[in-house]
């Protein structure tokens, strides 16, 4: 009688199974006593968590087994300097005339200038470096408190071995007159650049902060970035945060960011997506005070093969709060965008009003945008809505434009700026609105004139 078979099955498995090459030698070193007991607890937190795989459900729709983490490393102290500067249109101001201040990060650098008129306010603009040695007390006031590193791998990540960042803090009832601007540049192949930004503003106090994360374009080996956002408003202050992320497609980006709002203040966050080969990004808002209120209105436009996910909670921790999230995307080619929103109200957040939707415009057979929404209610007498869409240009409107001699590319760009509009009128700023409509113009290239 012949042996039975054996059968031998493989294993599969994926680049994203192995770990980072990071040891412990490459948390930054030096500050004081409180930072460096902040970074190692983050850095027992990274060892203890795995990178996530799809069997998780908040990353059931984006797969990391290409990701190859061994192939990345840290860059040295003052790497920028061999590296392709950032150009000047990045560093313009985008609110204003002129900036109140403005802070560059950049692989092992950074450098800061900020109006002297502010500074004799008492606001403090600065990055990490500066901070830990000038303004210990403050850092460790807010480090860690809004976002905790042991929240996901890329978060620990993060907070354990982010040598950049910076601090903005606005003294109580102070009111920052010109926007404030900061620019992560992200030159080089095979880095992992690391940052954590730090907003927090006092009782009445308010400002307007622009952050933009950029990378050049045309690099082939792949690079990445995990990042830490963390935002506190406080008592009847307001903050516009403005987030713009054009990443060159070779980046693999992750971050965590939260706002926390105290009782009466107002957030106006606003996201833009452009770039990066594979986007994973958490956005919470926290209104965690009564009468607090927080509006988010996000844009992406993807194309070639990028990968965008958000994932936004709207956490009304407290009654009588109010929020309002509008997200629209666009894509192009094998692009596929994912939105997974909740809108959270706690037992006790009675008079709370919620709202979210978000709107896709799939522009090619290939492309696939995944949007869901949520709900979870534990309280009495509150108003929630959500919405989601997903289609296709209408060959109406088309057709009304071919008729009036428009050739079809520009009507297909007229429609598509046209889906666009709501979200440009939520945003303040002409120089924003501007950047992203250039922005639709690159991508819309793609499809020919």
């Amino acid at each position: 009688m012949a042996d039975t078979p054996k059968i031998v099955r493989g294993v599969r498995r994926s680049a994203a199974a192995q770990d980072f090459v990071f040891t412990e030698k490459d948390l930054p070193a030096g500050g004081p006593n409180f930072l460096q007991a902040f970074r190692q607890n983050a850095w027992t937190a990274y060892q203890s968590l795995p990178i996530p795989t799809v069997s998780e459900e908040a990353w059931r729709r984006t797969d990391l087994k290409a990701l190859q983490p061994q192939q990345f490393r840290i860059p040295a102290e003052n790497a920028y300097l061999d590296l392709e500067p950032a150009p000047a249109e990045l560093l313009r101001p985008l609110t204003a005339n002129q900036h109140g201040g403005q802070v560059m990060l950049m692989a092992g650098g950074s450098h800061v200038t900020l109006d002297p008129e502010v500074a004799a306010q008492g606001v403090i603009f600065t990055d990490l470096r500066t901070a830990q040695a000038q303004h210990p007390e403050l850092l460790e006031k807010v480090i860690g408190k809004v976002v905790r590193p042991g929240e996901g791998k890329f978060a620990a990540m993060a907070a354990a071995l982010a040598q950049n960042g910076l601090l903005l803090y606005v003294p109580r009832g102070v009111r920052v007159e010109q926007p404030l601007h900061s620019l992560l540049w992200g030159a080089g192949e095979g880095l992992a650049h690391f940052s954590h930004l730090l907003v927090h503003l006092e009782e009445g106090a308010a400002v307007t902060y622009v952050h933009e994360a950029a990378s050049p374009e045309g690099s082939l080996q792949a690079a990445m970035h995990a990042g830490i956002v963390e935002l506190y408003v406080g008592p009847g202050a307001s903050l516009t945060f403005v987030e713009l992320q054009s990443w060159g497609e070779n980046i693999y980006n992750f971050s965590h960011e939260r706002a926390r709002v105290d009782r009466d203040g107002t957030l106006d966050w606003v996201f833009g997506a452009v770039g990066s080969h594979l986007t994973k990004n958490f956005s919470d808002l926290e209104l965690a005070g009564p009468g607090s209120v927080g509006k988010m209105s996000g844009f992406y436009f993807t194309d070639h093969d990028q990968h965008l996910d958000h994932d936004t909670q709207q956490n009304h921790l407290a009654p009588h709060t109010t929020s309002d999230l509008l997200f629209k995307g666009a894509l192009l080619d094998r692009s596929r965008s994912v939105w997974q929103g909740m809108i959270y109200v706690a037992p006790g957040a009675a008079k709370t009003d919620g709202y979210q939707a978000n709107r896709n415009l799939v522009l090619s057979e290939h492309a696939r945008a995944d949007s869901i929404p949520g709900l979870e209610i534990l309280a009495d007498d509150v108003r929630c809505t959500h919405g989601a869409t997903v289609g296709r240009l209408d060959e109406e409107p088309v057709f009304y434009l071919l008729s009036r001699g428009i050739p079809r590319r520009m009507a297909e760009r007229l429609i598509v700026e046209g889906f666009f509009d709501p979200i440009m009128q939520r945003i303040p700023f002409e120089g924003v609105r501007a950047r992203f409509q250039a922005a639709i113009q690159k991508k819309m290239q793609a499809m020919g004139d």
